[in-house]
């Protein structure tokens, strides 16, 4: 046979076999793409949670740290020093008390399947809250992480009223009113605006869907009302308003307001339930505001007294922290500018005008600065809010349509003002009628002989600070 031919015929048999190889190679590795770009898929989705879970539960603790010791140390500076560890285990107190009737009951009447008031008992004793998301709440995270995250800020909000009744109110008391009031003024507050089917949840059907990032309405306008609702029914303190009572500490609540600042990160940054884009615009509109508000009170401040003071620069980003909180995730930097600056001189002037005007003793400013900051903030969001932040609403073709005032919905605004209504009613309404109840059973008020000598020997048997004389 000729040695060409029998070239050519190798050579063919060698690219037929190279030919049907390839062919195989091919078919398989087609047939195993789809697998290989769902497992992918999957990966990217895992990758996504565990980022998403890692940035909620830094949030959680940032938000804990807000209560203890933030706020323990901002109101116990606050106090005579008499009053020191009373006024800083009020907030301790919270996180315990609260925390197992959120387990047993809470969490289900926030955040349950129920009606447009309340939350169900479905998920009472935490029944069904598992690892698994709920979609309807948050798509990439554990349901458990959810709820401890929800936990903190129902840990917070009634701590903030005890800056109303500092010095005055039993420990029995406050720990009897504080449980009737997280299940009477908190849970339907948060249901309303943030649980499934809530009268005013702005992403799951409500009737005026409001806006309220983290709780301008639900945290700090049902506190800081409730707060004043209780200094009216309290009374004054002894010797209040002629007796100087300033605070023991400036330093004590110097540091506190600054864990605050911190801890609020987790507050607003973290209502955005994952880490991502809407994270950044909160992070950064929390600290704008803050900022602004620090300095818009210090500026007031300076105006009518000539200076400046520490506590009044505190105040004031606390404030800012305050009124930017339902904005934090749907307004741009440049507004969250200006809703510290206004925050800042507004709360400034209900604490030093509005207060001295109708003579209550909102001891430690709950409501000049909580209720009234939390209101006016939530306002602002109605004017300020944009769909370029976050497209919120849309219609039923899914195009987005606008958010608040300066997109030019108007009607945003009559929704902001109708959860700030429905807030202030909840919130007089309920702490008045607790504390009724409390008062009927246990009494609120200590012995005149009590307050005089502090609540920290008459209500706990300790004193917040031992002075040794030296033997010399």
């Amino acid at each position: 046979m000729n040695k060409g031919l029998l070239r050519r015929r190798l050579s063919l048999f060698i690219g037929c076999v190279f030919v049907v190889f390839a062919s195989c190679i091919v078919g398989l590795a087609q047939s195993a793409a789809p697998d290989r770009i769902a497992q992918l898929e999957q990966q990217v989705k895992a990758a996504q949670s565990s980022a998403d879970n890692a940035w909620m539960l830094v949030s959680a603790a940032l938000v804990l740290m807000m209560t203890g010791p933030g706020l323990a140390l901002f109101y116990g500076g606050l106090v005579r020093k008499k009053n020191v560890l009373a006024t800083m285990l009020q907030s301790f107190a919270m996180m315990a008390l609260i925390t197992v009737i959120w387990a047993i009951i809470g969490y289900s009447l926030c955040f349950g399947a129920g009606n447009s008031f309340i939350g169900g008992f479905h998920n009472m004793f935490l029944r069904g809250v598992g690892i698994a998301p709920d979609p309807e709440y948050a798509a990439t995270i554990p349901a458990q992480t959810f709820m401890i995250y929800q936990l903190m800020f129902a840990i917070i909000t009634p701590a903030l009223i005890t800056g109303a009744f500092a010095e005055r109110m039993k420990f029995s008391a406050m720990l009897v009113f504080m449980t009737l009031w997280s299940l009477i003024v908190y849970a339907p507050m948060a249901h309303m605006v943030w649980g499934k089917g809530g009268w005013l949840n702005a992403t799951l059907g409500g009737r005026f869907p409001s806006l309220d990032f983290a709780g301008g309405t639900v945290v700090h306008v049902t506190s800081g009302v409730s707060a004043l609702v209780c200094a009216a029914y309290l009374g004054r303190r002894l010797g209040y308003p002629k007796e100087p009572m300033p605070p023991h500490s400036v330093v004590l609540s110097f540091v506190g307001a600054c864990l605050l600042w911190v801890g609020w990160f987790g507050f607003n940054a973290g209502s955005a339930l994952a880490a991502g884009g809407l994270a950044t615009s909160a992070f950064v509109n929390t600290h704008f505001g803050a900022a602004a508000a620090a300095l818009g009170w210090a500026a007031a401040e300076w105006l009518r007294n000539g200076k400046a003071s520490a506590l009044g620069a505190i105040s004031g980003s606390v404030a800012g922290l305050v009124a930017i909180t339902p904005a934090a995730g749907f307004v741009s930097p440049m507004s969250s500018l200006v809703i510290g600056a206004i925050a800042g001189v507004f709360c400034y002037f209900m604490v030093a005008k509005v207060k001295t005007i109708f003579g209550y003793d909102d001891s430690l400013d709950a409501f000049g600065v909580h209720g009234s900051g939390g209101t006016i903030g939530a306002l602002l969001t109605g004017v300020f809010a944009t769909s370029s932040i976050n497209p919120i609403y849309h219609d039923a073709h899914g195009n987005v349509l606008p958010s608040g005032v300066v997109d030019g919905h108007w009607g945003q605004l009559g929704n902001q003002f109708v959860a700030v209504l429905i807030a202030w009613g909840i919130a007089i309404v309920g702490t008045l009628i607790i504390l009724k109840i409390v008062d009927v059973l246990i009494g609120l008020r200590v012995p005149a002989d009590h307050e005089v000598q502090g609540l920290d020997l008459s209500q706990h048997g300790e004193e917040g600070y031992y002075w040794e004389l030296s033997a010399s």
